[in-house]
């Protein structure tokens, strides 16, 4: 057996999985509180009362439509409310459509293709079209962008939603750097508010994009090569793009998003200033040993079946067998190609996605740059983002 630098934790099984009640008190009620992951725009207000209700009737199965169902009348009342003061308030109607927003995320947890009617996925486009109806009232609006697939093959889709973001005044003759933002397995594109806020304040425009598996990603879940094309077309589409500066693109990849970050930042090495892999995996976190507690640790829930949907496995069973021979980073050979600049970032006790899987990268191809935050959990947070912004504003003055 490995000695996971989680140490004994490893084979803990964490409070807040034994029910909803636990989840609430133990893990999700103080984030609500303060508005951060994953309630960031959200308020206390109006989750208090849903998940009383949760715990009354004792309603655990997030994976079920039932659990999204009891979010609803709360997420579609401010949606409601947010439509009624738009022309009067705009300030306010924002405020309301974000947390309609945020409500709606939660609903849709863990996985938008978790449940087998399509429930979550319905609830999910409603999330979107009320998030861009809020952002759509921001000085510099976030807009969904529709682009061609154009290196897609049979089993890919032909088109690449995009969430984009670009400051006032980029032009072909002012145009400004690029954070292509790779999202995570249960994050998507309306859930990055304050990090395209971060991005504006410094002038840097946001591209927003999923990973295979999740959400409306178009890229062959089954096919370990689906991402090399996936942001192949976005590059393309990023250089074609008059006020967009592609020389001056940054990649972060987001949770299971940060494997895919570490991926382009070796595939595409000579069309990025840099690329962050934050609580990435690349190795261990498909094995077998690790797999086997997966369910067990700091996810919200459990992860097995979200996990089985996004890799596109038939079975747990099937996934344990292959999930690392066909995904690992290491098997791929790519590590030891050129790379960009990658800074790995991560909390050592990550129960998700473990520290060994940014320190191996250590012994592949060029020097990587890291930030381990001793006895955090999963992405390294709250810290976490002291490193990264300092390290991004130095990367993207660099050219």
């Amino acid at each position: 057996m490995t000695n996971w630098i989680l140490g004994e934790k490893f084979n803990e099984t964490y409070p807040h999985l034994s029910g909803v009640k636990a989840l609430w008190e133990t893990k999700w009620q103080l984030p609500c509180k303060l508005s951060v992951y994953p309630f960031h725009g959200g308020s206390l207000q109006d989750f208090q009362p849903i998940f009383e209700k949760l715990i009354k009737d004792n309603v655990n199965d997030a994976y079920s439509d039932t659990y999204t169902e009891y979010f609803l009348p709360t997420a579609r009342k401010l949606v409601d409310e947010a439509m009624s003061v738009q022309g009067s308030d705009r300030k306010k109607a924002i405020d309301l459509f974000e947390r309609a927003a945020v409500v709606f995320r939660i609903s849709r947890f863990p996985s938008v293709d978790g449940g087998d009617t399509g429930f979550k996925r319905k609830i999910f486009e409603e999330q979107i079209q009320v998030y861009l109806r809020g952002a759509s009232l921001w000085d510099a609006p976030m807009k969904q962008v529709i682009i061609p697939h154009t290196t897609a093959t049979a089993q890919d889709g032909k088109e690449i939603p995009l969430f984009v973001r670009i400051p006032n005044g980029a032009s072909s003759t002012n145009k400004c750097p690029v954070v292509l933002l790779i999202t995570g397995l249960d994050g998507h594109r309306p859930d990055n508010t304050g990090r395209s806020d971060d991005f504006l304040k410094r002038g840097w425009a946001s591209v927003i994009a999923e990973i295979p598996g999740t959400a409306d990603c178009p890229a062959d879940r089954r096919d370990p090569l689906s991402p090399d094309r996936l942001w192949t077309s976005v590059l393309d589409w990023i250089r074609a793009q008059p006020g967009l500066d592609s020389s001056r693109v940054l990649a972060w990849g987001l949770s299971a998003g940060g494997y895919y970050a570490i991926r382009l930042a070796h595939t595409h090495h000579t069309q990025l200033l840099g690329a962050i892999g934050q609580g990435a995996g690349s190795h261990h976190f498909l094995g077998r040993e690790w797999l086997s507690r997966v369910d067990y640790h700091e996810y919200p829930f459990t992860l097995s079946h979200a996990y089985i949907k996004k890799y596109g496995y038939d079975s747990w069973d099937q996934l344990l067998e292959n999930a690392q021979k066909d995904f690992s980073l290491v098997n791929s050979g790519l590590l030891d190609g050129p790379c960009c600049r990658l800074l790995l970032v991560n909390g050592t006790w990550d129960g998700l996605m473990p520290i060994e899987d940014s320190i191996l990268l250590m012994n592949y191809g060029r020097p990587k740059e890291a930030r381990f935050y001793e006895k955090m959990l999963h992405m390294g947070y709250p810290p976490a983002n002291q490193s990264i912004y300092p390290w991004m504003d130095e990367v993207m003055a660099s050219r």
